[in-house]
């Protein structure tokens, strides 16, 4: 890596040549011992599981067990992108999947994030990482394409993340091309939080800085410092014009055109993501009753949001002097940034950083506690950033004790003198500094995730006030915004029957990137009958889940709506630009595939998934119940700032005399409606997706998929056998 650095462990090795979109080859890394190994991927492995997402199901499940927990030695770690990632012909292949048995929900769970790590791994001649054991001190893995070597070295002495990334880059590269050089890495947020997130770093020669995106969910941060990993490095420069050596060069050529003229022809006049990012968002949520204010309890707010519109960011805040894609070839161009953001707090105060993004979820984080300021969504995403913190965690657990200290759960003794307020900088910015640099103490606590705040906080209020801990506990889980572990991305679902189902039976917990159904049910309205949206759970989320399983973005499907989808049966799909992905897909891998074939792929590796969470606990009915928060109001504030709306909908959608009730019974009305809702619209799609009644998949699904191998049956025999 440098003169001065110590190599632990090298090997040298030959490349393996990418054919068709793959190399077929896996670097696995065992911290412990200080082996690195190179060996082959199984055809029959490439042939169930694809790519990316796929591949990190497989090799996490294949070498972990029920008994594996986050920071096991033996916990897999992996990386991988998909047959697509690095094509330059088409937007959006930049992007991979990071992998493992996550503290948060204590079963498996995946982070996508862009950039050139990957396309520059895959150019080296892997298709997949995993790293394994532990180091005693921080170590660094170095992939080195132009040398044959790969080596673990002793890693730089900071907690940095992002801070060093150029000096590290310019340090690495040498007398190479800028994006020869990516890596990624996590800081000291990472090393304290449950909640640590991996950027994935790179440099931009347009900008002449480096730049970051981040796999923030589920904590992938937190087990690679766990690990003792500080980052893993790869020196490869990128190939010519058939990247992926393609069955068919011009086929993908000109699927990536017609991919191009409609995100040319519609971004503009939609949503903008050239030009405002994912910040545009905040408009469209806003309108709807959809943006986070307050940890959810309410969802627009006409006049504090002109303060942080898209338009703002546009105008005001974002550099627009360069296209700003991730990667190589993608006119979506989303990946904004603001240039010269002035610190005013915590340990780099004063200093003036550039900041990428923000992206939505980090401003609705903001928005959720009560702030809106665009300079204090620029410090917070910056410094989560930078201690490798993920934005969406962070915040929701500190909108979650602001409610509970609120009311009343909470006092000054628990959270060290701290006072937590709504709209209030010096709260959140105290309890994020603390949090990032320390275990101890309250903000200690806080840093391991909602769902074990629930548990934190009523035992010391039954064991202050006297009260039953069981009931308090009852109390904070109807405003606790998490599931299986996971804290609720950034979208209120009260009025989204879709969308709180796409949160519940989300495999890893409530992230969009499973199932966004929110903007097609509740803004479009184009799934307006109970059946419609019970059947969007089944295919919506497998159309999201491919795209992670191929290296690809999904923001050109499911946000650049083809003018060509109002004239199909069903809009929803965006069928014609789907047409362009079975374009890649044949003309890259010499198939014929069909849409079917992609999304039985998909359904496969869902159902992996699936019998993960099973075998380690989860993934029953239980599991997929969400916070009542999630599918109405939960005190008579709530249900008063929208009294006239919630009246209406009890006269058109249930039985109920509207004659007189107070407040109180008439949210109780409301929330049992709701309830029932849910669990008709539970046994509903259990059916559409081949599961019994307890969410357990049936023999026919097993057989159906090609999971009839004894272990497979065994995992789904004594999940029964509990439930019994």
């Amino acid at each position: 890596m440098t003169n001065s650095s110590i190599t632990i462990a090298s090997i040298n090795y030959q490349k393996a040549a990418i054919d068709r979109g793959y190399t077929d080859r896996l670097l696995e890394i065992n911290l412990s011992d200080q082996t690195i190994t190179i060996n082959n991927i199984p055809q029959t492995t490439r042939e169930m599981f694809v790519g990316g997402r796929g591949y990190c199901l497989k090799l996490v499940y294949d070498n972990t067990t029920a008994a594996t927990r986050y920071d096991s030695p033996e916990n897999v770690l992996a990386f991988a992108g998909g047959p697509f990632c690095g094509e330059s012909s088409f937007a959006g292949t930049g992007k991979f999947i990071i992998g493992s048995i996550s503290p948060l929900t204590e079963t498996f769970c995946d982070s996508n994030v862009g950039g050139y790590f990957f396309p520059l791994v895959k150019n080296a001649g892997f298709d997949a990482i995993t790293v394994t054991g532990k180091s005693a001190s921080d170590v660094i893995i170095f992939i080195d394409n132009e040398t044959g070597t790969i080596s673990l070295q002793e890693a730089p002495k900071t907690d940095s993340s992002l801070l060093e990334a150029e000096n590290l880059v310019d340090m690495w590269r040498g007398t190479s091309k800028p994006n020869s050089i990516a890596f990624v890495n996590a800081g000291i947020g990472s090393k304290n939080t449950f909640f640590g997130c991996v950027n994935s770093v790179y440099y931009d020669p347009k900008r002449q800085r480096c730049r970051a995106k981040q796999a923030g969910r589920g904590g992938m941060g937190t087990i690679m410092r766990d690990k003792g990993l500080w980052g893993i490095v790869v020196k490869s420069n990128l190939g010519g014009a058939n990247f992926n050596q393609a069955a068919d060069k011009k086929r993908v050529r000109a699927a990536g055109t017609n991919l191009r003229k409609v995100i040319r022809d519609v971004d503009p006049n939609e949503l903008r993501l050239a030009q405002q990012g994912t910040t545009s968002l905040l408009d469209m949520m806003n309108n709807h009753d959809i943006l986070p204010i307050n940890n959810y309890k309410f969802g627009r707010d006409d006049e504090r949001q002109k303060l942080v519109s898209g338009k703002i960011f546009e105008e005001k805040v974002f550099s627009q002097k360069h296209p700003d894609g991730c990667f190589a070839g993608c006119t979506l161009s989303c990946t904004k940034a603001c240039e010269a953001h002035t610190l005013t707090t915590g340990p780099h105060a004063g200093r003036t950083v550039p900041v990428d993004g923000p992206e939505y979820e980090t401003a609705a984080a903001i928005t959720n506690l009560g702030i809106f300021e665009i300079p204090a969504i620029m410090e917070y995403a910056w410094y989560c950033d930078e201690y490798a913190m993920d934005t969406i965690s962070t915040g929701v657990v500190i909108a979650f004790l602001i409610e509970a200290y609120q009311e009343g759960h909470l006092t000054k003794d628990d959270t060290d003198g701290i006072e937590l307020k709504w709209d209030d900088k010096e709260t959140l910015f105290t309890l994020l500094h603390k949090m990032a640099k320390s275990k101890e103490g309250f903000t200690g606590e806080i840093g391991r995730g909602i769902r074990h705040m629930k548990g934190w906080i009523s035992e010391r209020a039954a064991a202050r006030n006297g009260n039953n801990k069981e009931k308090i506990m009852r109390e904070l889980e109807l405003f606790g915004m998490e599931t299986k572990g996971l804290e609720f991305s950034m979208y209120i679902t009260k009025e989204s029957l879709a969308q709180q189902g796409g949160y519940g039976f989300a495999l890893k917990g409530p992230q969009h990137d499973e199932s966004w159904l929110i903007a097609l049910d509740q803004i479009k309205n184009e799934m307006p009958s109970f059946a419609q949206k019970a059947a969007a759970l089944k295919w919506f989320p497998l159309f999201r889940t491919w795209f992670n399983i191929a290296g690809l973005c999904k923001l050109p499907w499911i946000d650049v709506r083809h003018p060509d989808a109002a004239k199909t049966a069903d809009p929803a799909k965006n069928l014609p630009t789907v047409e362009c992905y079975l374009e890649l897909v044949n003309s890259t891998l010499g198939t014929e595939k069909t849409l079917d074939d992609l999304l039985a792929e998909s359904e496969r590796c869902y159902l992996l998934h699936k019998l993960i969470n099973l075998r380690q606990g989860f993934g029953t009915r239980a599991h997929d119940r969400i916070p009542l928060r999630a599918m109405a109001p939960v005190f008579t504030d709530e249900f008063a700032s929208r009294r006239e709306y919630y009246i209406n909908y009890l006269k058109e959608n249930t039985e109920i005399k509207i004659n007189g009730q107070d407040d109180t019974e008439l949210l109780q009305n409301l929330q049992d409606h709701r309830r029932r809702q849910y669990e008709v619209l539970t046994d509903t799609v259990y059916a559409e997706k081949g599961f019994d009644l307890n969410g357990i998949p049936l023999d026919e699904t097993l057989q159906r998929l090609g999971f009839s191998e004894p272990e497979y049956q065994e995992i789904v025999k004594q999940a029964r056998q509990q439930m019994d």
